[in-house]
């Protein structure tokens, strides 16, 4: 069956059939993942955070040869490597340049030069404006329903806001899991919706099946926000690591920070002083505790025990407050399918 297809800002600019997109989620939006959400006409996008750079070479090749869809590829703009990933984004040719933070005037500019789509993530008004008057040729908004770090504004009420305060197309992020949800955006003035937990829970995620059955397990209330785990507010599954580090003293937490900070530097090769450096990177003002710090410099670590290694008792599990509501794993091109089709229906039943 051939989905419906809408026409968006979204699907105008970067030349994908739906305005559906695929957030790049550390250890989970690899080159499977990606491939399958391009293929079925969403905007794929490849996690780079938890690749070196000739990891990311290799897996951009890997999507390049399973689809010739237009995919995005998902950076630190922080990262102190980040000049050079930006260079294997421009020599490979991907389409879209995707940032969890935002970018430099410099590397938006260089980006653009290079015919390569700038699209970073935001969680308020203020760094919507802002990316939009450096270049930015879209933004994606995450409102407080969404996984991972996140805000404490609502969806329904942070997207008008920007959508009434830039020109650029904006896609909505947070809360966003069927064709109703897309219709809802699009009544608010987005071009499209990100997902990234609904994506997760597909048959082409590589995401453990005992990990998945986690998530499909989970009630609303089962999805918590702690800052815990780094410092900043950090949306996720209850589990075993998320009760040990909110009853933590100092020490202890401490001394779980290093641990998990030696086992990410053995598997990344990543220096005690580079990772000290991005941990520090990401305090955003705030004030950080030493084991906060280790442990925002590799919850990489955290998020590979569970989304990896399938161990849900010593890893982290980024969720949004949509999880409670999913029930099953569709594929990819099932799942836009479902979306559209019920988009379209949602259409028809409007009141004209």
């Amino acid at each position: 069956m051939t989905a419906p297809r809408i026409t968006t800002p979204l699907t105008e600019l970067v030349g994908v059939r739906h305005p559906l997109v695929q957030t790049g989620m550390g250890w989970v939006a690899g080159p499977r993942l990606v491939s399958a959400a391009a293929n079925a006409g969403a905007l794929g996008i490849l996690a780079s955070a938890t690749m070196t750079v000739e990891q990311l070479r290799s897996a951009v090749r890997e999507v390049r040869s399973r689809t010739q869809a237009p995919f995005g590829v998902n950076l630190r703009a922080d990262a102190g490597d980040a000049a050079e990933r930006v260079r294997v984004i421009v020599e490979e040719g991907v389409r879209v340049a995707s940032f969890a933070l935002a970018p430099s005037p410099e590397l938006i500019a260089r980006l653009k030069e290079a015919g390569v789509l700038v699209i970073p993530s935001v969680g308020a008004r203020r760094h919507a404006e802002k990316v939009a008057a450096w270049g930015a040729d879209a933004v994606i908004v995450q409102g407080g329903e969404g996984g991972g770090h996140t805000g404490s504004v609502a969806t329904s009420v942070l997207l008008p806001q920007v959508v009434d305060a830039v020109e650029i197309p904006v896609i909505a992020a947070g809360g966003f899991f069927d064709g109703r949800g897309l219709v809802a955006a699009l009544a608010y003035g987005a071009a499209g919706i990100a997902m990234g937990t609904r994506f997760l829970l597909t048959s082409d995620s590589t995401v453990p099946p005992a990990v998945q059955a986690r998530y499909l397990q989970a009630a609303v209330q089962d999805i918590t926000v702690t800052t815990k785990v780094d410092g900043l507010p950090h949306r996720m599954l209850r589990s075993e690591l998320v009760a040990a580090l909110e009853r933590s003293g100092r020490t202890a937490a401490l001394l779980r920070a290093v641990r998990h900070a030696a086992s990410f530097r053995k598997l990344s090769g990543v220096s005690w002083a580079r990772m000290v450096r991005d941990g520090l990177a990401m305090k955003h003002g705030k004030e950080l505790s030493w084991s906060q710090v280790l442990l925002a410099a590799n919850t990489p670590m955290l998020l590979r025990a569970s989304m990896v290694e399938g161990r849900t008792d010593l890893g982290v599990m980024a969720a949004g407050q949509v999880a409670g509501l999913i029930e099953d794993l569709p594929s990819c091109a099932e799942l836009v399918d479902r979306i559209m089709t019920e988009a379209y229906g949602t259409l028809a039943t409007l009141p004209r």
